[in-house]
C-alpha cells in the first residue's frame, strides 16, 4: 500500500555529523547516526539505507520465497543502487518544492480513501494505529510524508520529463505492422461503474436513490470526470477506490439487459441508471473492441504506452544527472552513488581536516613589524582554539593576509 521511501532523520556529531549532546563531563560525544550523503539541504543516513535494505529483503523473501545465500545475492543486486535511488528521490522532491507543486489535496484524498475504504475506521486515533500496524510500524506522519514525496516525484517526472517525450507516428505504425497478431480482438468492452444504493428497502429510499443516480448521469454527460464521481459517490467500495473500474467483459459475461446496451454503444457512452438488486448502476463504456483485427487508431494509446517507457528511463536519468550537476552533494567514503554526474566532485569534506579561518600569532607579529594602521584581528582566548576572529579593517598600504575559504556548511 505504502511506497518505499526513507523515513525521518536522526543525525549527529563530529567529522560531518550534526552536533550531539556531550556524554558526562568528559567532552566526549555519542554518535547516534552517521550521515552517508548530503543533498542540498537534506541528508541521507546509514540507518535509512539499512532500513531500506531490510524492507527490500522482506519483499524479496515474500515475493520469491528465497532464503539464505540466494536471498542475500538477490538483495545485494538490488542494494547496489540503493544510495542512487535515495538521492534521486530527494532531488525530485526538492525540485517539486522549487516548482511550487502542491500535492497536499491529493494526499488528503488518498488518506481519506484508505481510512474509509481499506481501514473502515472513522476514529482518527484508531486509524493512526491501523496505519502503524499495516505499514511495518511506521507512524501516520511518516506514511503521510512518504505519500507526499511519492506524488511530488511523479508530478515532477511528468512535468519536467514525460511531457517532452514524443513518439512519432512512424514509430507507432512500425510497431503496429510488426505486431499485428497482438491486436486481433474478441468483441469486448471495458467498463467503469457508479453504484447508487438506497439507504433502506422502502419505496421512498429507492426513489431517492434513483433521483441521485439520474443526477450523476447528467453531471457525467456534461463533462464531470467519471472516475472522480465514482470515487466520491459509488456505494461499491472495491471499485470506488479504483476510479470505478469494473474491468473487461466478453459477450455472455454480463446481464442481458446491460449487455444489449454496452455492446451497442461507442467508447465514452454513459448509460442511464440500471435497476439492479444492489441499487442503481451507472456504467461508462471506457473501451469497446469490435471482433477481428483492431485498427491502428483503436490501439494507438496501447502502443504509445509500450513505446513510452523505454524512452522515459534514459530521459529521466539524463534529467537526474543534470539535477546532480547543479546540486550540492557530498558522499562519505565507502559509499557509491551509481547515478553520479561524470566529473562532479562529491568527495566528503571532513571539517576536522580543514584549516580554520583565523589568524596565527606569527601573522600578527608580521603585521606589527609593518606598522599598518587599523584594528588587528586576534584569536579569542576562550575555550575554542579554532574560533573565527572578526575580519580586519582593510589597511591603507599593505596587502591583506590570505585566508582559507570557509568549507561549505553542513546541509
Amino acid at each position: 500500500m505504502f511506497s518505499k521511501y526513507w523515513l525521518g532523520v536522526t543525525a549527529l556529531v563530529a567529522g560531518g555529523l550534526l552536533p550531539a549532546a556531550d556524554v558526562g563531563t568528559t567532552g566526549n560525544v555519542r554518535v547516534v547516526e552517521e550521515i552517508v550523503a548530503k543533498v542540498n539541504n537534506d541528508i541521507i543516513t546509514r540507518g535509512e539505507l539499512d532500513k531500506t535494505r531490510a524492507q527490500l529483503e522482506a519483499e524479496i523473501r515474500a515475493q520469491k520465497g528465497l532464503s539464505g545465500a540466494e536471498l542475500e545475492k538477490e538483495v545485494r543486486q538490488h542494494q547496489a543502487d540503493a544510495l542512487r535511488d535515495q538521492i534521486d528521490q530527494l532531488l525530485l522532491v526538492q525540485k517539486g518544492k522549487d516548482l511550487n507543486i502542491n500535492v497536499d489535496p491529493d494526499v488528503t484524498r488518498r488518506l481519506a480513501d484508505i481510512q474509509t475504504i481499506d481501514a473502515k475506521e472513522p476514529d482518527p486515533d484508531k486509524f493512526h494505529e491501523w496505519i502503524r500496524q499495516n505499514s511495518g510500524g511506521m507512524s501516520f506522519e511518516d506514511v503521510k510524508q512518504q505519500m507526499k514525496n511519492g506524488l511530488l516525484t511523479q508530478r515532477v517526472i511528468g512535468q519536467e520529463v514525460g511531457r517532452n517525450i514524443n513518439v512519432p507516428q512512424a514509430d507507432l505504425q512500425k510497431y503496429y505492422d510488426a505486431h499485428k497478431k497482438e491486436f486481433v480482438r474478441e468483441e469486448m468492452v471495458f467498463l467503469r461503474e457508479i453504484l447508487v444504493a438506497p439507504t433502506d428497502k422502502t419505496p421512498e429510499a429507492k426513489a431517492a436513490a434513483e433521483k441521485k443516480a439520474k443526477d450523476l448521469v447528467a453531471r457525467a454527460r456534461k463533462g464531470e470526470k467519471f472516475p472522480q464521481l465514482a470515487r466520491d459517490y459509488s456505494a461499491n467500495p472495491e471499485t470506488a477506490k479504483n476510479d470505478g473500474e469494473l474491468g473487461s467483459f466478453k459477450r455472455g459475461m454480463l446481464r442481458k439487459e446491460i449487455e444489449e446496451v454496452v455492446f451497442n454503444q461507442n467508447k465514452g457512452y454513459i448509460t442511464e441508471p440500471v435497476d439492479t438488486p444492489n441499487g442503481f448502476e451507472i456504467l461508462k463504456v471506457e473501451e469497446r473492441y469490435a471482433p477481428g483485427q483492431a485498427s491502428l487508431d483503436d490501439v494507438k494509446n496501447e502502443i504509445m504506452e509500450k513505446l513510452y517507457a523505454p524512452r522515459l528511463q534514459p530521459a529521466l536519468r539524463a534529467y537526474l544527472t543534470k539535477l546532480r550537476e547543479d546540486a550540492f552533494l557530498e558522499i562519505r567514503g565507502g559509499y557509491v552513488d551509481s547515478g553520479a554526474a561524470p566529473g562532479k566532485d562529491t568527495a566528503w569534506k571532513d571539517p576536522a581536516t580543514l584549516k580554520p579561518e583565523t589568524t596565527t600569532k606569527e601573522e600578527v607579529a608580521s603585521r606589527k613589524k609593518k606598522k599598518f594602521l587599523g584594528v588587528i584581528p586576534h584569536v579569542s582566548s576562550g575555550n575554542n582554539p579554532n574560533a573565527i576572529a572578526p575580519p580586519p579593517l582593510p589597511p591603507p598600504t599593505t596587502t591583506p593576509v590570505a585566508q582559507t575559504p570557509a568549507p561549505p556548511p553542513a546541509k
